[in-house]
């Protein structure tokens, strides 16, 4: 029988709130059953395994990114919102790093298909839209601005930056002034030289 109060959804609030605490990959449905004082056993009427689990966190984390980014975008066009977008990231890791570890979790293909990353790749190709680019330079741009974003957070957060000048929100911003001039300026794909 099921522990009364005990739903997935909680279960994965939870979770999610323990990755925050302790990092993503201590998160167990045994780590979970501690924070709640009840038997492993009595979770798996919920979940089926710790990787059902950090799925479940996962999805929860790129539906809640994608709904602060859709806000953030609303509105907005060119430079602000490519810097909205870049923000968004960039505070949701400070402030759940945990969850924002999850929302890397390779998914299997349906999974992926039906969560809010597909959301994600259309708030990014509608922001590209802005800056005139068609296929394949706009999936070119897609793979760069996540590279970026995920590269510096990931640095930042892992103090890669925080033993010299200048501060990282000076570099954060330069790199948006960058990545807009790059995306104003896309290079012309290259001529084949077999002609």
């Amino acid at each position: 029988m099921a522990r009364v109060g005990l739903t997935p959804e909680r279960l994965t609030q939870a979770g999610a709130e323990l990755a925050d605490e302790v990092g993503f990959e201590q998160v167990t449905v045994s780590a979970l059953a501690r924070r709640f004082d009840v038997k492993v056993a009595s979770l798996y009427s919920h979940v089926k395994n710790s990787q059902d689990l950090r799925t479940r966190i996962a999805l929860l984390a790129l539906t809640e990114l994608a709904d602060r980014a859709a806000d953030a975008l609303a509105g907005r066009a060119g430079k602000e919102a490519l810097a909205a977008l870049a923000n968004v990231y960039r505070d949701y890791a400070r402030e759940h790093p945990g969850r924002y570890a999850a929302a890397q979790l390779r998914l299997d293909p349906r999974t992926a298909a039906a969560s809010a990353g597909v959301r994600h790749a259309q708030m990014t190709r509608a922001l590209l839209r802005g800056y005139d680019l068609t296929e394949p330079d706009q999936t070119h741009a897609v793979r760069l601005l996540g590279s970026v974003f995920h590269g510096y957070v990931s640095l930042e957060m892992g103090g890669g930056f925080s033993h010299s000048a200048p501060d990282t929100d000076d570099t954060w911003a330069r790199i948006l002034d960058a990545l807009d001039t790059l995306l104003r300026n896309w290079p012309e794909p290259p001529t084949d030289p077999r002609g």
